[in-house]
């Protein structure tokens, strides 16, 4: 499993346990975000039938679970690095899959105005 035995989480002091708590939050808010991106697909493709077509609707779903399962893995991995970055007092590390995150919305939501527009 991910969490046992990890050399990362033997190296180093422990964290504050007010920054592991703030990372924890974070980790739970990207969660959150996942999740809410799995709801819409499957809102999409269960709860829509009139709203595109069904080629349109199973393409965003799909996009939608993707980004799902992808948010949920980065992170953890992002939680991960954020701990380990905590342990050794080294500076967190800077991710710029924020910047793809938000292409990937603007990506959607540009999908849904276009189908909207012409159905």
């Amino acid at each position: 499993m991910f969490f046992r035995n990890q050399d990362w989480q033997r190296q180093g002091k422990n964290p504050d346990y007010r920054f592991s708590l703030a990372n924890e939050r974070t980790f739970l808010a990207w969660i959150r975000t996942a999740l809410a991106f799995l709801a819409g697909s499957i809102a999409i493709d269960q709860l829509t039938p009139d709203f595109a077509s069904p080629a349109i609707r199973v393409m965003l779903a799909i996009l939608l679970a993707i980004g799902g399962a992808a948010l949920a893995l980065v992170a953890l991995r992002r939680w991960a690095d954020n701990e380990n970055a905590m342990r050794q007092d080294a500076p967190l590390p800077y991710t710029r899959l924020l910047a793809a995150i938000s292409l990937f919305i603007a990506l959607i939501a540009f999908l849904f105005i276009i189908f909207i527009a012409v159905y």
